[in-house]
Protein backbone atom coordinates (compact mmCIF):
# COMPACT_ATOMS: atom_id res chain seq x y z
CA UNK A 1 0.00 0.00 0.00
CA UNK A 2 1.36 3.42 -0.99
CA UNK A 3 2.35 5.76 1.83
CA UNK A 4 0.28 8.89 2.49
CA UNK A 5 1.74 12.04 0.94
CA UNK A 6 1.86 14.83 3.52
CA UNK A 7 2.12 18.19 1.75
CA UNK A 8 4.27 20.80 3.43
CA UNK A 9 5.40 18.76 6.43
CA UNK A 10 9.02 19.63 7.19
CA UNK A 11 9.57 17.61 10.35
CA UNK A 12 11.67 14.53 9.68
CA UNK A 13 10.41 12.84 12.83
CA UNK A 14 6.77 13.32 11.86
CA UNK A 15 7.37 11.90 8.40
CA UNK A 16 9.09 8.83 9.79
CA UNK A 17 6.88 8.14 12.81
CA UNK A 18 3.68 8.52 10.77
CA UNK A 19 5.14 6.59 7.81
CA UNK A 20 4.42 9.41 5.37
CA UNK A 21 6.02 9.46 1.92
CA UNK A 22 9.74 10.17 2.24
CA UNK A 23 12.65 9.83 -0.18
CA UNK A 24 15.75 8.63 1.68
CA UNK A 25 18.30 11.45 1.75
CA UNK A 26 19.98 10.40 5.00
CA UNK A 27 23.30 9.64 3.32
CA UNK A 28 23.77 13.42 3.35
CA UNK A 29 24.54 13.11 7.07
CA UNK A 30 27.36 10.66 6.40
CA UNK A 31 28.75 12.75 3.53
CA UNK A 32 28.64 15.98 5.52
CA UNK A 33 30.09 14.50 8.68
CA UNK A 34 32.89 12.64 6.90
CA UNK A 35 34.12 15.79 5.14
CA UNK A 36 34.77 17.43 8.51
CA UNK A 37 34.16 21.04 7.41
CA UNK A 38 33.63 23.34 10.37
CA UNK A 39 31.12 25.65 8.67
CA UNK A 40 29.16 24.57 5.59
CA UNK A 41 26.85 26.90 3.64
CA UNK A 42 24.51 25.18 1.18
CA UNK A 43 22.53 27.27 -1.32
CA UNK A 44 19.53 25.78 -3.09
CA UNK A 45 16.32 27.24 -4.61
CA UNK A 46 13.20 27.35 -2.48
CA UNK A 47 11.17 24.17 -1.95
CA UNK A 48 14.19 21.91 -2.35
CA UNK A 49 14.16 20.26 1.06
CA UNK A 50 16.61 22.49 2.93
CA UNK A 51 14.46 22.71 6.07
CA UNK A 52 13.67 18.99 6.03
CA UNK A 53 17.38 18.22 5.66
CA UNK A 54 18.27 20.28 8.73
CA UNK A 55 15.38 18.68 10.63
CA UNK A 56 16.80 15.29 9.63
CA UNK A 57 20.27 16.26 10.87
CA UNK A 58 18.86 17.57 14.15
CA UNK A 59 16.88 14.36 14.65
CA UNK A 60 19.98 12.28 14.01
CA UNK A 61 22.55 14.19 16.06
CA UNK A 62 20.57 15.63 18.96
CA UNK A 63 21.05 14.25 22.44
CA UNK A 64 17.28 14.29 22.91
CA UNK A 65 17.05 11.40 20.44
CA UNK A 66 19.62 9.17 22.12
CA UNK A 67 18.34 5.62 21.93
CA UNK A 68 15.77 6.39 19.21
CA UNK A 69 18.03 5.83 16.23
CA UNK A 70 16.59 2.51 15.12
CA UNK A 71 13.04 3.84 15.31
CA UNK A 72 13.81 7.00 13.34
CA UNK A 73 16.52 5.81 10.95
CA UNK A 74 16.22 2.04 10.76
CA UNK A 75 16.14 0.92 7.13
CA UNK A 76 17.58 4.19 5.85
CA UNK A 77 20.99 4.62 4.21
CA UNK A 78 22.76 6.32 7.13
CA UNK A 79 21.86 3.48 9.48
CA UNK A 80 23.89 1.02 7.41
CA UNK A 81 27.11 2.70 8.56
CA UNK A 82 28.33 1.50 12.00
CA UNK A 83 30.25 4.74 12.59
CA UNK A 84 27.12 6.78 11.95
CA UNK A 85 25.06 4.58 14.26
CA UNK A 86 27.61 5.26 17.00
CA UNK A 87 27.31 9.01 16.38
CA UNK A 88 23.51 9.12 16.54
CA UNK A 89 22.08 10.96 19.54
CA UNK A 90 25.45 12.06 20.94
CA UNK A 91 25.83 15.73 19.94
CA UNK A 92 24.38 18.86 21.60
CA UNK A 93 22.48 20.54 18.77
CA UNK A 94 21.20 24.08 18.21
CA UNK A 95 18.55 24.34 15.50
CA UNK A 96 16.83 27.50 14.29
CA UNK A 97 15.38 28.97 11.11
CA UNK A 98 15.12 32.54 9.84
CA UNK A 99 12.60 31.49 7.17
CA UNK A 100 9.84 33.78 8.42
CA UNK A 101 12.03 36.59 9.78
CA UNK A 102 10.35 39.44 7.95
CA UNK A 103 8.68 42.69 8.83
CA UNK A 104 7.64 46.15 7.73
CA UNK A 105 10.73 47.77 9.25
CA UNK A 106 14.23 47.02 10.42
CA UNK A 107 12.92 46.89 14.00
CA UNK A 108 10.33 44.25 13.13
CA UNK A 109 12.83 42.19 11.14
CA UNK A 110 15.35 42.25 13.99
CA UNK A 111 12.61 41.48 16.53
CA UNK A 112 11.65 38.34 14.61
CA UNK A 113 15.29 37.22 14.55
CA UNK A 114 15.58 37.83 18.30
CA UNK A 115 12.49 35.70 18.86
CA UNK A 116 14.10 32.83 16.96
CA UNK A 117 17.30 33.21 18.95
CA UNK A 118 15.41 33.23 22.25
CA UNK A 119 13.52 30.08 21.27
CA UNK A 120 16.82 28.38 20.35
CA UNK A 121 18.19 29.20 23.81
CA UNK A 122 14.98 28.08 25.55
CA UNK A 123 15.27 24.68 23.84
CA UNK A 124 18.15 24.13 26.28
CA UNK A 125 16.39 25.51 29.36
CA UNK A 126 18.00 22.82 31.52
CA UNK A 127 21.12 24.99 31.45
CA UNK A 128 19.41 27.43 33.82
CA UNK A 129 19.80 24.88 36.60
CA UNK A 130 23.20 23.54 35.49
CA UNK A 131 26.10 23.61 37.93
CA UNK A 132 28.56 23.20 35.05
CA UNK A 133 28.20 26.75 33.75
CA UNK A 134 29.46 29.90 35.41
CA UNK A 135 27.64 32.70 37.23
CA UNK A 136 28.34 34.90 34.21
CA UNK A 137 26.64 32.32 32.01
CA UNK A 138 23.59 32.31 34.26
CA UNK A 139 23.52 36.10 34.16
CA UNK A 140 23.66 36.02 30.36
CA UNK A 141 20.75 33.56 30.21
CA UNK A 142 18.73 35.93 32.39
CA UNK A 143 19.20 38.67 29.79
CA UNK A 144 17.92 36.56 26.90
CA UNK A 145 14.37 37.57 25.96
CA UNK A 146 12.30 38.68 23.00
CA UNK A 147 13.27 42.28 23.76
CA UNK A 148 16.98 41.78 24.43
CA UNK A 149 19.41 44.35 23.08
CA UNK A 150 21.33 43.75 19.85
CA UNK A 151 24.60 43.00 21.63
CA UNK A 152 23.04 40.23 23.71
CA UNK A 153 21.13 38.85 20.71
CA UNK A 154 24.15 38.72 18.41
CA UNK A 155 26.11 36.86 21.10
CA UNK A 156 23.33 34.36 21.83
CA UNK A 157 24.46 31.40 19.75
CA UNK A 158 28.13 31.77 20.58
CA UNK A 159 27.40 31.96 24.30
CA UNK A 160 24.99 29.02 24.07
CA UNK A 161 27.68 26.93 22.37
CA UNK A 162 30.06 27.64 25.24
CA UNK A 163 27.49 26.64 27.86
CA UNK A 164 26.60 23.43 26.05
CA UNK A 165 30.26 22.50 25.82
CA UNK A 166 30.69 23.04 29.56
CA UNK A 167 27.54 21.12 30.45
CA UNK A 168 28.00 18.14 28.12
CA UNK A 169 31.76 18.13 27.58
CA UNK A 170 31.19 18.09 23.81
CA UNK A 171 31.26 20.85 21.22
CA UNK A 172 27.77 21.46 19.82
CA UNK A 173 26.52 21.64 16.24
CA UNK A 174 24.66 24.73 14.99
CA UNK A 175 22.01 24.26 12.29
CA UNK A 176 20.75 27.53 10.78
CA UNK A 177 18.08 27.40 8.07
CA UNK A 178 17.25 30.14 5.53
CA UNK A 179 19.87 32.57 6.78
CA UNK A 180 19.27 34.98 3.89
CA UNK A 181 15.52 35.61 4.26
CA UNK A 182 15.97 38.65 6.54
CA UNK A 183 18.71 39.96 4.22
CA UNK A 184 16.43 39.84 1.19
CA UNK A 185 13.69 41.53 3.21
CA UNK A 186 16.15 44.20 4.33
CA UNK A 187 17.22 44.99 0.78
CA UNK A 188 13.63 45.21 -0.41
CA UNK A 189 12.55 47.32 2.57
CA UNK A 190 15.45 49.75 2.50
CA UNK A 191 17.00 48.86 5.86
CA UNK A 192 19.94 46.84 4.57
CA UNK A 193 22.60 48.47 6.76
CA UNK A 194 20.81 47.81 10.05
CA UNK A 195 20.10 44.15 9.38
CA UNK A 196 23.45 43.27 7.81
CA UNK A 197 25.29 44.90 10.71
CA UNK A 198 23.42 42.62 13.11
CA UNK A 199 23.92 39.51 10.95
CA UNK A 200 27.64 40.27 10.63
CA UNK A 201 28.02 40.39 14.43
CA UNK A 202 25.88 37.28 14.88
CA UNK A 203 27.94 35.30 12.36
CA UNK A 204 31.20 36.53 13.84
CA UNK A 205 30.36 35.41 17.38
CA UNK A 206 28.76 32.15 16.26
CA UNK A 207 30.98 30.91 13.44
CA UNK A 208 34.34 32.70 13.67
CA UNK A 209 35.35 33.72 17.18
CA UNK A 210 33.73 30.69 18.78
CA UNK A 211 36.14 28.08 20.20
CA UNK A 212 33.17 26.02 21.46
CA UNK A 213 31.70 25.43 18.00
CA UNK A 214 31.84 21.85 16.78
CA UNK A 215 30.34 22.21 13.35
CA UNK A 216 27.78 24.39 11.64
CA UNK A 217 25.45 23.80 8.73
CA UNK A 218 23.81 26.87 7.19
CA UNK A 219 21.28 26.88 4.34
CA UNK A 220 19.85 29.60 2.14
CA UNK A 221 18.78 30.42 -1.38
CA UNK A 222 21.57 32.81 -2.26
CA UNK A 223 25.21 33.32 -1.40
CA UNK A 224 25.18 36.93 -0.29
CA UNK A 225 28.52 38.63 -0.96
CA UNK A 226 28.45 42.09 0.56
CA UNK A 227 29.13 43.97 3.79
CA UNK A 228 31.67 41.32 4.95
CA UNK A 229 28.88 38.93 5.99
CA UNK A 230 30.91 35.86 5.12
CA UNK A 231 34.35 37.27 5.82
CA UNK A 232 33.30 37.00 9.46
CA UNK A 233 32.96 33.25 9.11
CA UNK A 234 35.82 30.78 9.40
CA UNK A 235 36.43 29.98 5.75
CA UNK A 236 33.11 28.24 5.21
CA UNK A 237 32.70 25.48 2.68
CA UNK A 238 30.25 27.10 0.27
CA UNK A 239 28.11 24.73 -1.78
CA UNK A 240 26.15 26.32 -4.63
CA UNK A 241 24.16 24.86 -7.51
CA UNK A 242 27.40 24.42 -9.47
CA UNK A 243 29.23 22.55 -6.68
CA UNK A 244 29.76 18.81 -6.90
CA UNK A 245 29.29 18.26 -3.16
CA UNK A 246 25.87 16.94 -2.14
CA UNK A 247 24.64 17.21 -5.75
CA UNK A 248 21.90 14.57 -5.29
CA UNK A 249 21.10 15.31 -1.63
CA UNK A 250 18.63 18.12 -2.36
CA UNK A 251 15.90 17.47 -4.89
CA UNK A 252 14.84 14.12 -6.33
CA UNK A 253 16.85 12.25 -8.93
CA UNK A 254 15.01 10.84 -11.91
CA UNK A 255 15.37 7.32 -10.53
CA UNK A 256 13.81 8.44 -7.24
CA UNK A 257 10.92 10.14 -9.07
CA UNK A 258 10.17 7.12 -11.24
CA UNK A 259 10.33 4.79 -8.20
CA UNK A 260 7.82 7.04 -6.41
CA UNK A 261 5.54 7.00 -9.44
CA UNK A 262 5.65 3.21 -9.42
CA UNK A 263 4.65 3.19 -5.73
CA UNK A 264 1.55 5.27 -6.53
CA UNK A 265 0.69 3.50 -9.76
CA UNK A 266 1.43 6.51 -11.99
CA UNK A 267 2.84 5.86 -15.45
CA UNK A 268 3.14 9.20 -17.28
CA UNK A 269 6.93 9.40 -17.07
CA UNK A 270 7.23 11.46 -20.24
CA UNK A 271 4.76 14.03 -18.92
CA UNK A 272 6.46 14.28 -15.54
CA UNK A 273 9.85 14.68 -17.20
CA UNK A 274 8.49 17.37 -19.52
CA UNK A 275 6.94 19.32 -16.64
CA UNK A 276 9.45 18.92 -13.81
CA UNK A 277 12.90 17.89 -15.08
CA UNK A 278 14.39 21.36 -14.90
CA UNK A 279 17.40 21.45 -12.55
CA UNK A 280 21.07 20.55 -12.57
CA UNK A 281 23.33 20.59 -9.51
CA UNK A 282 27.08 20.17 -9.72
CA UNK A 283 26.88 18.82 -13.24
CA UNK A 284 24.26 16.23 -12.25
CA UNK A 285 21.27 16.67 -14.53
CA UNK A 286 17.67 15.48 -14.23
CA UNK A 287 17.08 16.81 -10.72
CA UNK A 288 13.39 17.30 -9.94
CA UNK A 289 11.84 19.76 -7.50
CA UNK A 290 10.45 17.83 -4.47
CA UNK A 291 7.51 20.20 -3.96
CA UNK A 292 6.30 19.65 -7.51
CA UNK A 293 6.70 15.89 -7.33
CA UNK A 294 5.01 15.40 -3.96
CA UNK A 295 2.06 17.53 -5.08
CA UNK A 296 1.84 15.52 -8.29
CA UNK A 297 1.86 12.27 -6.33
CA UNK A 298 -0.84 13.60 -4.02
CA UNK A 299 -3.15 15.14 -6.63
CA UNK A 300 -2.25 12.69 -9.40
CA UNK A 301 -2.27 15.40 -12.05
CA UNK A 302 0.33 17.65 -13.64
CA UNK A 303 0.39 21.27 -12.54
CA UNK A 304 2.62 24.28 -11.92
CA UNK A 305 3.00 23.53 -8.22
CA UNK A 306 6.45 25.05 -7.62
CA UNK A 307 5.75 28.31 -9.43
CA UNK A 308 2.50 28.77 -7.48
CA UNK A 309 3.86 27.77 -4.07
CA UNK A 310 4.90 31.22 -2.90
CA UNK A 311 5.86 34.66 -4.06
CA UNK A 312 9.39 35.96 -4.35
CA UNK A 313 9.30 39.67 -3.64
CA UNK A 314 12.91 40.21 -4.59
CA UNK A 315 12.56 38.60 -8.02
CA UNK A 316 9.21 40.30 -8.66
CA UNK A 317 10.65 43.70 -7.79
CA UNK A 318 13.60 43.29 -10.12
CA UNK A 319 11.62 41.95 -13.05
CA UNK A 320 8.89 44.60 -12.79
CA UNK A 321 11.49 47.38 -12.82
CA UNK A 322 13.59 45.88 -15.63
CA UNK A 323 14.42 47.77 -18.83
CA UNK A 324 13.14 47.06 -22.33
CA UNK A 325 16.07 44.80 -23.20
CA UNK A 326 15.46 42.56 -20.21
CA UNK A 327 11.73 42.39 -20.95
CA UNK A 328 12.62 41.34 -24.50
CA UNK A 329 14.92 38.66 -23.10
CA UNK A 330 12.07 37.36 -20.96
CA UNK A 331 9.85 37.15 -24.02
CA UNK A 332 12.53 34.99 -25.64
CA UNK A 333 12.52 32.66 -22.65
CA UNK A 334 8.74 32.45 -22.51
CA UNK A 335 8.68 31.53 -26.18
CA UNK A 336 10.95 28.56 -25.48
CA UNK A 337 14.24 30.18 -26.39
CA UNK A 338 17.47 30.51 -24.43
CA UNK A 339 19.84 33.32 -23.45
CA UNK A 340 23.62 33.54 -23.23
CA UNK A 341 24.51 35.50 -20.09
CA UNK A 342 27.32 35.99 -17.61
CA UNK A 343 26.46 34.89 -14.08
CA UNK A 344 28.23 34.98 -10.76
CA UNK A 345 27.00 32.87 -7.85
CA UNK A 346 28.08 35.50 -5.31
CA UNK A 347 25.07 37.80 -5.17
CA UNK A 348 25.97 41.45 -4.55
CA UNK A 349 22.71 43.17 -3.67
CA UNK A 350 23.97 46.65 -4.45
CA UNK A 351 24.52 45.54 -8.07
CA UNK A 352 20.98 44.27 -8.63
CA UNK A 353 19.50 47.62 -9.65
CA UNK A 354 22.29 48.58 -12.04
CA UNK A 355 23.85 45.37 -13.37
CA UNK A 356 21.64 43.14 -15.56
CA UNK A 357 24.09 40.26 -15.16
CA UNK A 358 23.46 40.34 -11.40
CA UNK A 359 19.74 39.91 -12.02
CA UNK A 360 20.31 36.86 -14.23
CA UNK A 361 22.62 35.46 -11.54
CA UNK A 362 19.85 35.85 -8.97
CA UNK A 363 17.25 34.22 -11.23
CA UNK A 364 19.56 31.25 -11.80
CA UNK A 365 20.35 30.90 -8.08
CA UNK A 366 16.68 31.04 -7.07
CA UNK A 367 15.71 28.34 -9.57
CA UNK A 368 13.62 30.44 -11.96
CA UNK A 369 16.08 29.77 -14.78
CA UNK A 370 18.09 26.70 -15.65
CA UNK A 371 21.77 26.72 -16.53
CA UNK A 372 22.45 24.79 -19.73
CA UNK A 373 26.17 24.64 -20.38
CA UNK A 374 28.68 22.12 -21.63
CA UNK A 375 31.45 23.81 -19.71
CA UNK A 376 32.82 22.93 -16.29
CA UNK A 377 30.15 23.92 -13.73
CA UNK A 378 32.87 24.42 -11.13
CA UNK A 379 33.88 27.72 -12.75
CA UNK A 380 30.45 29.32 -12.72
CA UNK A 381 31.19 31.26 -9.57
CA UNK A 382 33.93 33.16 -11.40
CA UNK A 383 31.37 34.92 -13.62
CA UNK A 384 31.52 32.99 -16.89
CA UNK A 385 29.06 32.99 -19.80
CA UNK A 386 26.40 30.29 -19.64
CA UNK A 387 23.19 29.52 -21.49
CA UNK A 388 19.98 30.06 -19.54
CA UNK A 389 16.51 28.72 -20.25
CA UNK A 390 13.29 28.05 -18.38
Amino acid sequence: MARVVSIGKQSFEDLRLENYFYVDKTDFIRQWWSLGDEVTLICRPRRFGKTLTLSMCESFLSLRNAGRGERLFGGLDVWDDPAMRALQGTVPTIFLSFADCKGASAEECLASMKLKLRVAVDAHSYLRSSDAITEQDHAFLARVSDTMDNVTASACLGQLCGMLRKHWGTKPVVLLDEYDTPLQEAWLGGWWDEVTAFVRRLFNSTFKTNPALGRALVTGITRVSQESIFSDMNNPCVVTVSSSEYATCFGFTEAEVFAAMDEYGLSDRAGVKRWYDGFSFGGVRDIYNPWSITNYLDKRELGAYWANSSGNGLVSSLVSSSDAEMKSDFETLLEGGSLHKVIDEQIVFSDLENDPDAVWSLLAATGYLRISTSGDPAVLGAGVPVTLDI
